[in-house]
């Protein structure tokens, strides 16, 4: 997404005849003709500035035309790629060797089951089922999503909920890419799907009484989560109970672990409001618990009794308070967790008698455990330098055993069971690298890139032991930076096929995330943007100076909001990098954020800015990348669009591809592939996935020279 993103994240009538790729030789060095997009010419007119952009056509998803065209970009991109046509193959097969293609996940208890999903060997998609009492149970398979993707290109799962008697299920399908959700409902006794098919749901919350749902509605065109109802299932009857009314805000519902509240929160970029209503009495009011106040963030959860609500009033990285039910006003807060500086308090969970907080502190994750009987707390040990951690799906309340995954850039993704009494602690599950993986082999570390302005950027760095560092190495570097969203050092069993080829990777915390507190954030977003772009370039100065690679060995790579990044970047320093991989790019910033009609737009103005708003819309077209191509040389590009994308639509990342066609003034690769059954997130089948890795790291090591061809082609531009 523009957010993880977590993450975005009509035209003249068209007449010019597409150029469609001649035949490739099966060699890189055979010139060949690209697809040229017709210049239709279009122009907005805004603060007394007129914006020209001539293929804003491409919007027209509808067109034939439009179709025709990334058709001919997928034919032209196929056949620039087509000598690496047996690396891709190869690099598929070596990251399909090292999954275990059947496994089974963890399993949870809710209730009376305990709950899992599992993979078969050849199967693109999970099976999720149940066993009750013990996984020494009978296997119910409530639902077959490879069964349900029948007939579909795409199949995500948004919500998969069950009942608290255990007898009713709620899930909720998207068949087209397009994050839009219609919401079902499972007899998990008779195995039938009744009768419910709401549509453009989001969030789903039972009640007590295992027949009452709450769901969020979102808006048909804009996308913006407005609305809040209540259904019982079985009836006609679904009553809205809350319409949110400002398009800076959206809605998410959520209910206790303890299950005794429902909350409803109105969320900005900025500012957030709840509602609570007792989960037991369904018909019961709906309660603001503080009015929202601009600048106000906070999130609210119950325990004993008592509010607990995480607010950043006087507090930039948050603090924690209780509060009564009856009257949570300011006025009445007791203080739970003190404000600290140089934590931020990133999350809190309760359970009987323990709280566990998610901090963050000097770039890393740090889990607290407090006792809630006397209040003493300690953070769970951790032992690398360099890692990841956070909480697991943990639905039981009732527990002194919480789950938590661990991580690192070379220590596979493991889930562990932590006894907050005992403080023992034990393994469950660690990823399976099959093929022999050997972590020892690998290195990982944490440096710091210095900035411009001297403020100092976290990267991490993984390579295999024994590649030097001589300024020779291939390097590829990654980042997002936006939405103060943290990225972390998580372990990829694909990229070893990176990694064993000699290739280091390294991820840049740059400013705009929220790797190192609020701040961190507020000095990479709205009229402070630019510093994300130049923390960006200065960390790839930093690993070229300090001999890391070299500006002919180092690709880059970033998608959605990360996409952003590439574009801006490619535009301001082209002559740093040998490659730019740009996957859904959010790169068509003036056009997008004046269109008050898509998609996270309205929501996303105090995020990038108003270009409504004079000094805003002339901060933000100074980075704009549709806006700053420019007749220059550009590096190799790989831009990847997806024809269902919600949240960038396909055009941004297309019509950026062929205004840098049409301008550059090198003749190294610009290829464009269009998913076209897919959407933010690619392909949703395992395999299929792993197909698009595959094609993207071939591009990828034929950049960085290790795929045994020439790194260029005399390709027309």
């Amino acid at each position: 997404m523009k957010h993880h993103s977590g993450a975005r994240l009509l035209a003249a009538p068209l007449v010019a005849a597409l150029l469609v790729p001649s035949a490739l030789a099966q060699v890189t060095n055979v010139a060949v003709q690209p697809p040229v997009a017709k210049k239709v010419p279009h122009e907005t007119t805004i603060h007394g500035r007129t914006l020209r952009d001539d293929y804003f056509w491409l919007r027209q998803k509808s067109d034939p035309d439009v179709t025709r065209y990334l058709e001919a970009e997928n034919a032209y991109t196929e056949e620039v790629m087509a000598p690496t046509k047996g690396l891709q193959e190869n690099l598929y097969k070596e990251m399909l060797g090292r999954i275990k293609q059947t496994d089974l996940t963890v399993p949870t208890r809710i209730g009376d089951y305990v709950y899992y999903s599992r993979t078969e060997e050849g199967k693109q998609y999970p099976y999720r089922c149940r066993r009750k009492g013990s996984m020494e149970g009978t296997e119910e398979i409530l639902l077959d999503l490879n069964a349900l993707a029948e007939g579909h290109s795409f199949l995500g799962v948004g919500v998969f909920n069950v009942s608290d008697d255990g007898n009713l299920l709620a899930y909720s399908l998207d068949t087209t890419g397009y994050r839009q959700y219609t919401l079902h409902v499972k007899d998990l006794r008779t195995g039938k799907t009744l009768k419910e098919a709401i549509e453009r749901t989001g969030s789903v919350v039972w009640a007590t009484d295992s027949k009452t749902l709450f769901y969020t509605i979102e808006d048909a065109v804009s996308k913006r989560s407005n609305q809040f109802y209540r259904h019982v299932v079985g009836s006609e009857e679904n009553e809205i109970l809350y319409d949110e009314p400002d398009p800076l805000f959206d809605l998410g519902a959520g209910r206790s672990l303890d299950k005794k509240m429902i909350f409803l929160m109105s969320y900005a970029k900025t500012s957030r409001e709840a509602r609570y209503l007792p989960a037991d009495n369904p018909k019961a009011e709906l309660k603001v618990v503080l009015p929202r106040q601009e600048g106000h963030e906070y999130d609210v959860d119950h325990y004993d009794g008592r509010f607990y609500i995480t607010t950043n009033k006087k507090a930039k990285n948050f603090r924690v308070v209780t509060a009564p039910i009856a009257d949570p006003a300011e006025a009445n807060w007791k203080p739970f967790i003190d404000h600290n500086p140089a934590v931020k308090v990133d999350g809190l969970s309760f359970f009987a008698h323990h709280a566990v907080v998610s901090e963050r502190e000097g770039g890393l994750d740090y889990l607290r455990v407090i006792d809630m009987n006397t209040r003493a707390s300690y953070r769970i040990p951790t032992n690398e330098s360099d890692y990841t951690m956070s909480l697991a799906f943990n639905p039981e309340y009732e527990t002194t055993k919480v789950r938590f995954t661990y991580e690192s850039m070379v220590t596979p993704s493991s889930t562990f069971e932590y006894d907050m009494s005992t403080k023992q602690q034990t393994l469950l599950k660690q990823q399976e690298v099959l093929g022999g993986y050997d972590a020892t082999q690998y290195q990982a570390r944490r440096i710091w890139a210095v900035a411009r302005d001297g403020t100092k950027v976290p990267i991490s760095v993984v390579s295999k032991k024994g590649v030097k560092l001589d300024g020779k190495a291939p390097l590829l570097l990654t980042a997002y930076g936006s939405y103060g969203a943290s990225m972390s050092p998580r372990f990829s069993s694909g990229r070893l096929s990176l990694l064993d080829r000699g290739a280091v990777y390294a991820l840049a915390y740059i400013r705009g995330g929220g790797e190192l507190g609020e701040d961190w954030r507020e000095q990479g977003r709205m009229m402070k943007k630019m510093n994300t772009f130049t923390d960006f370039i200065d960390s790839a100065d930093y690993l070229v100076r300090n001999k890391y690679t070299s500006p002919d060995r180092l690709v880059v790579q970033g998608a959605s909001a990360g996409g952003l990044l590439m574009g801006a970047v490619v535009n301001m320093r082209p002559d740093l990098f040998k490659a730019v991989v740009a996957q859904v790019p959010f790169v068509d910033v003036m056009n997008t954020m004046m269109d008050a009609t898509l998609p996270l737009t309205t929501s996303e103005w105090i995020e990038w800015g108003n270009p409504n708003n004079v000094e805003e819309f002339e901060y933000m077209i100074k980075y704009s990348p549709y806006d700053n191509v420019k007749a220059q040389k550009y590096p190799a590009l790989l831009v990847q669009v997806s024809l269902n994308d919600s949240q960038v639509p396909y055009w941004e990342g297309t019509k950026f591809a062929a205004k840098i066609r049409a301008m550059k003034t090198d003749t190294n690769p610009l290829i464009l592939k269009a998913n076209m059954g897919a959407g933010h997130g690619g392909s949703s089948g395992r395999y299929d996935a792993l197909h698009e890795t595959a094609f993207t790291y071939a591009f990828i090591l034929w950049q960085m020279g290790l795929a045994g061809l020439p790194s260029t082609t005399t390709a027309a531009r």
